[in-house]
């Protein structure tokens, strides 16, 4: 894989990352950490891993001098290769020679090279683990930015109404669900205004995503600006928040893991059938249980979205695509 990487043999890889790195920090508002390469003996000639903070996060084998071609859904007629999958979304997968490229395009592949396929996984793997690249200092330089333009924004909020911890847990609550802190201002003013009432962070990033509700929801939106939308059942709803105990460090879901198990297995045959229409799965819960339902579901489905009532605005059409039952899970 060196070729891939060395610019003195035509290497793009390096150009790919810093390129990830630029459109990271305008999309998520996010300066990711320098991403050191290098050459390890005790990987396969054609393998590659990703370490953060020294440990394995991911990782693939690339096949030398070929292609991969993947079916978006449309392919006209099927052409030979050798079986894989792609490792950024573990989508089956071929690999076939570069000569038959054209070929494959023709039949309606969608054709990649392997500096694509590592720096769409890199892509990937960046915004998964987001929320872990942000330090305190990291937090403490976007505080320090944004004081050049507003500082008495930034002068009343810290240290003066909540510390850098507590600052640096709501951001990194927001990022880990793929939630821009691009707009610091609006997500200092609130956290401002809210942190008189309460110093949970978990509390806070609630609000904090009500005021960024409309750049939350817009790219979720249709062309015709309509939100495809799971609902919940009034059974789970009702059966959730009497799941929900307080203590004095905040609240928590203590739920039957029977239970658990057929809202869960309700949830993923809708999201299912959501991506089936070619939607992103997007649920709507109550404001009290929305960070709860992330909670309980974001292992199993990753890519669920999570919407609270509150952060829906009166100018959107909706349309319901599915509801969660605990029948339906059963």
């Amino acid at each position: 894989l060196i070729p891939l990487v060395d610019k003195s043999q035509g290497g793009e890889f390096l150009d790919r990352v810093r390129s990830i790195r630029r459109q990271f920090a305008v999309d998520m508002g996010l300066i990711i950490p320098p991403i050191r390469i290098r050459d390890n003996l005790q990987l396969r000639p054609s393998e590659y891993r990703i370490l953060l903070k020294g440990i394995k996060i991911a990782g693939a084998e690339l096949l030398i001098d070929h292609l991969m071609a993947m079916d978006p859904g449309n392919v006209t007629r099927q052409i030979e290769g050798m079986a894989t999958s792609e490792p950024a979304f573990n989508l089956p997968a071929i690999w076939i020679p570069r000569k038959n490229k054209e070929e494959a395009r023709l039949a309606g592949y969608t054709v990649v090279d392997n500096v694509t396929i590592m720096a769409t996984h890199l892509t990937e793997v960046i915004r998964r683990y987001s929320s872990e690249l942000l330090g305190r200092q990291d937090v403490q330089n976007l505080l320090d930015n944004l004081a050049k333009t507003s500082p008495k924004a930034v002068e009343e909020l810290v240290p003066s109404l909540l510390p850098l911890g507590i600052v640096q847990k709501v951001l990194q609550n927001l990022l880990r669900e793929q939630i821009s802190i691009r707009d610091m201002l609006t997500i200092v003013e609130t956290l401002a205004d809210y942190a008189p009432v309460t110093k949970d962070p978990d509390l806070l990033t609630e609000y904090v995503r009500h005021r960024l509700s409309r750049s939350i929801v817009t790219p979720y939106l249709s062309e015709d600006g309509v939100l495809g939308v799971i609902t919940l059942g009034q059974d789970v709803e009702d059966t959730l928040l009497r799941c929900i105990q307080k203590t004095e460090h905040g609240s928590y879901l203590s739920i039957d893991p029977r239970t658990a198990d057929a809202i869960v297995g309700s949830i993923k045959e809708q999201a299912e059938k959501s991506m089936a229409q070619n939607l992103h799965p997007i649920i709507i819960t109550s404001p009290a249980i929305r960070r709860h339902l992330k909670k309980m579901t974001e292992y199993f489905i990753p890519s669920l979205v999570v919407l609270s009532q509150n952060e829906l605005m009166t100018d959107i059409r909706f349309q319901s695509i599915g509801e969660v039952t605990i029948s339906n899970g059963r």
